[in-house]
């Protein structure tokens, strides 16, 4: 530890409630422990283009209730080069920073993985994602959020969908995880949930009608998560026209309205506790590890296994979906 004094903070890939609550944490527990702290903007984009201010207590006052990331956050493909990753390190020596936290995704943490191992760089990952896709931690900062926003416009599609007796397929997102699909369908008590774990294994829309989901019921929801496997809602809605022309169907896509807004209680306390475990994992010369929680505890876990290993849908909750959906 004697050689981490200063500790830079950055956003990567697509924003997700309680970002800010994360910046906050991290930066917090860093002063408290003595380091100093600098603030990275956009992302691998900012520690190229050297975007970095000094960060102080006050410069994260009132903004762990804010939605996406006051840090902004880009897409860099610079970064995926060599020479980019070469002028990030260089911004890096230039400011004093001595190790990174990257609050984000899978492809955020596969950037710092290979940078960590180019530059032996330590670096502590927090998974920011909506998707909860990340391999080794129960939940991810931001998924709560935009599970509770799908419920939330969900029930409102649900008044509109009793009133006219239609079938409405409404996608999430996810890209090929269908943790937001599989449990929003169960908050909303919806007919059923088309995921891309199990698409290979059943034809999930067909199985949909076999069931006969509309026998004792004058509407019926069905979320579909974004994917080329599932095909999307839209994707699905085309299929029953042409296969079941007797269903009145509804698409509605939710897009960027899941990764807004305030985050939820649940999102906050997890963006503090992995914030200031972050700098307790540097502080115990941890590096190159994603913060991740299981059974309610802390875990560190590699980045080769959160970024390599997929993470299994329960198949209980599907079963649930099923039962219930009657």
């Amino acid at each position: 530890m004697a050689n981490i004094n200063c500790v830079g903070i950055l956003t990567s890939g697509g924003d997700a409630p309680g970002m800010n609550a994360a910046i906050r944490a991290v930066t917090r527990s860093a002063i408290y422990n003595g380091l100093e702290v600098k603030g990275i903007y956009r992302g691998y984009k900012g520690l190229i283009t050297g975007e970095v201010v000094p960060f102080k207590t006050n410069n994260v006052s009132n903004i762990i209730q804010q939605g996406g990331t006051i840090l902004k956050t880009a897409r860099c493909d610079e970064f995926k080069e060599p020479d980019g990753r070469q002028t990030a390190f260089e911004t890096m020596k230039r400011e004093g920073i001595d190790a990174l936290v990257v609050i984000g995704g899978d492809g955020s943490l596969t950037g710092a993985r290979l940078f960590a191992q180019e530059y032996d760089v330590p670096i502590v990952g927090l998974p920011g994602t909506i998707d909860n896709d990340l391999y080794g931690t129960d939940t991810t900062i931001g998924y709560d959020t935009a599970l509770n926003t799908i419920m939330e416009a969900v029930d409102k599609i649900r008044d509109t969908a009793t009133s006219h007796e239609r079938l409405f397929f409404i996608e999430v997102m996810g890209h090929d995880a269908g943790f937001l699909a599989l449990n929003g369908a169960i908050a909303v008590g919806a007919e059923a949930a088309i995921i891309p774990e199990i698409s290979t294994e059943v034809d999930q829309l067909e199985e949909l009608i076999k069931n006969g989901f509309r026998k004792s019921k004058n509407s019926s929801i069905v979320l579909v998560a974004e994917s080329e496997v599932t095909g999307g809602a839209m994707g699905m809605a085309d299929r029953v026209k042409k296969e079941y022309p007797n269903y009145d169907v509804r698409v509605t896509i939710l897009g960027h309205i899941q990764r807004g807004g305030s985050p939820t209680a649940h999102d906050r306390i997890l963006a503090c506790r992995m914030g200031a475990a972050a700098i307790d994992a540097l502080l115990e010369d941890q590096r190159n590890v994603m913060i991740g929680i299981q059974n309610d505890t802390i875990v560190y876990v590699p980045f080769s296994k959160a970024i390599k290993m997929d993470k299994p849908i329960n198949r209980d909750l599907l079963n649930i979906l099923r039962i219930l959906s009657i």
